[in-house]
């Protein structure tokens, strides 16, 4: 059994050999297979990014709507708020003012 513990290491070793010696023969393969796993990194560093943009552009498309809904209320505010009839019946109770009538309008000329 001590013979097959030392002939794993020399086995190993032998094996390493090979591999190397396979390697070096083979340069352009090698640079293929290099090129092709530098390849496939570059993919899926690219799909990460592009994930993540994707991810970016949707919370901001929401943002988006949700302030454009909100505009869209101020908007309605606005015009609520600024309506004549609201504004003449604020003024009469409130103020104390009503418009007046053909008698009580006075005509002032400049010269």
């Amino acid at each position: 059994m001590s013979s097959e513990r030392q002939d794993a290491p020399e086995g190993q070793l032998h094996l390493a050999y090979l591999l190397l010696a396979e390697l070096t023969r083979n340069k352009l393969r090698v640079l293929l297979y290099l090129m092709v796993i530098a390849s496939a990194f570059a993919v899926i560093l690219s799909s990460h990014h592009n994930r993540q943009q994707n991810i970016a552009l949707e919370k901001l498309m929401q943002e988006r709507d949700e302030l454009d809904v909100q505009w869209r209320n101020l908007v309605l505010e606005q015009r609520a708020l600024t309506e004549h009839n609201r504004i003449e019946a604020m003024v009469e109770k409130q103020l104390d003012m009503h418009r007046p009538g053909a008698k009580e309008e006075v005509v002032v000329r400049i010269k």
